[in-house]
């Protein structure tokens, strides 16, 4: 999430130049798990075909070491996380600066839910934890998909989840102020996922050698992205007596968008710290590498048509399911989805503190301000959820 140079940055709308200060002032991201977290896996009633979903997420705050195999989370079709964290207690939520990311079943059906909300980091001028209302959000959002009625699974959306959500943040009386951007998804098992984007976090869909889906951020103005926000009236008031527009975007003003997977796809949801940092492309080379290695993903493109539904489909979806599972990989990562992860967020780690390597938002930051000396990464928490689309049954993938 991005600072302005207002008095309240990230809440008041404002078009000002930046300045190289703002290494010193960025929003950050922060990631939340959800209790009892899991990946299901279950057959779609009545097609002979069903997808599930492997994901793993992985985070590092902006001001920690990253450690890998420390800051990294796989939820499978095996177990549900070993840890349970609390929203309400600092002390039990992931190092992750202000970002914050759920993964449930909805209703205990292969149904997933997950998403990213990315708290907005001007509420500390304010004396605001910023991760309150990111991990709230994404508290409330993981509780209310995995107590959905099984019966009426089918038909949560992610944009009436977040709305939900929000608005028990709203209601939360420990939940006094703050903001957050959000992305989530709901992923069916006939290979349907529905996601809601509001600001700008965000996410792609990869298939062999190319990205096949990337979303949009929305923004008011450079470096102003939507946001939900819960505002204190004494703070509206402090706003309007500077003249300033507070920025109170509602989950209605998010973008939705539909999706069809097939096997193989990996889908990579993220806070700005990667997208500051690395573009789709980047994404791409960097999951592109660990599929092929474990041959995943085919190399050209008649091998991609076998991997994604050629005459060995049987072959290549048992591999994939067996790099999903624990111990599929033999290294420390243990499951394919956590390798992928944790390759994002350290290149994403690295390129924001690489002074050299311009990445999305330094090439931004150029074309609307030339006579601004920004180069290098934009230092800021990152936070990845990965998921793995794993093909069961008569999946052809033409």
């Amino acid at each position: 999430m991005r600072a302005s140079k207002a008095t309240l940055p990230l809440l008041t709308f404002s078009t000002t130049a930046i300045s190289t200060s703002m290494h010193s002032c960025r929003t950050s991201l922060a990631l939340q798990y959800p209790q009892c977290a899991i990946s299901y896996s279950s057959m779609a009633s009545g097609s002979g075909q069903s997808f599930t979903y492997r994901l793993a997420a992985s985070f590092s705050g902006k001001d920690t070491y990253y450690k890998p195999h420390r800051d990294t989370y796989t939820f499978t079709t095996l177990r549900p996380s070993h840890k349970h964290f609390n929203h309400r207690k600092p002390s039990s939520r992931a190092n992750s600066g202000q970002d914050a990311f759920f993964i449930t079943s909805v209703g205990g059906t292969g149904t997933t839910a997950f998403g990213i909300a990315d708290g907005v980091g001007g509420w500390q001028d304010s004396g605001v934890d910023p991760a309150d209302f990111s991990h709230g959000l994404c508290h409330y959002m993981s509780s209310r998909a995995e107590s959905t009625d099984p019966a009426k699974a089918a038909d949560l959306r992610p944009g009436g989840l977040l709305q939900d959500a929000y608005e028990d943040v709203v209601q939360d009386p420990q939940i006094h102020a703050g903001g957050s951007t959000a992305c989530v998804a709901v992923a069916g098992t006939n290979g349907s996922v529905e996601v809601t984007n509001l600001g700008d976090s965000g996410f792609v869909q990869l298939r062999p050698g190319k990205v096949h889906y990337a979303s949009e951020p929305q923004t008011h103005a450079f470096n102003t992205p939507f946001q939900l926000s819960l505002i204190p009236p004494e703070i509206q008031a402090q706003s309007r007596a500077f003249g300033g527009e507070m920025l109170q975007d509602l989950p209605k003003h998010a973008e939705t968008s539909h999706h069809t997977v097939k096997h193989g796809d990996v889908l990579v949801f993220a806070s700005d710290g990667v997208w500051d940092n690395l573009s789709a492309a980047d994404v791409l080379d960097v999951i592109g590498r660990f599929m092929t290695s474990f041959h995943a993903w085919g190399t050209n493109e008649n091998e991609a048509q076998e991997v994604q539904g050629g005459k060995d489909t049987n072959l290549r979806t048992d591999l994939l399911d067996g790099l999903t599972r624990d111990g599929g990989v033999p290294t420390k990562d243990r499951t394919l989805q956590a390798a992928l992860a944790i390759a994002v967020a350290g290149e994403a780690k690295m390129a924001s503190l690489d002074k050299k390597r311009d990445g999305p938002f330094a090439r931004e930051v150029q074309r609307h301000y030339p006579n601004e000396d920004w180069q290098g990464g934009k230092v800021d928490d990152i936070s990845v959820v990965v998921a793995i689309v794993v093909g069961m049954g008569n999946n052809r993938l033409d």
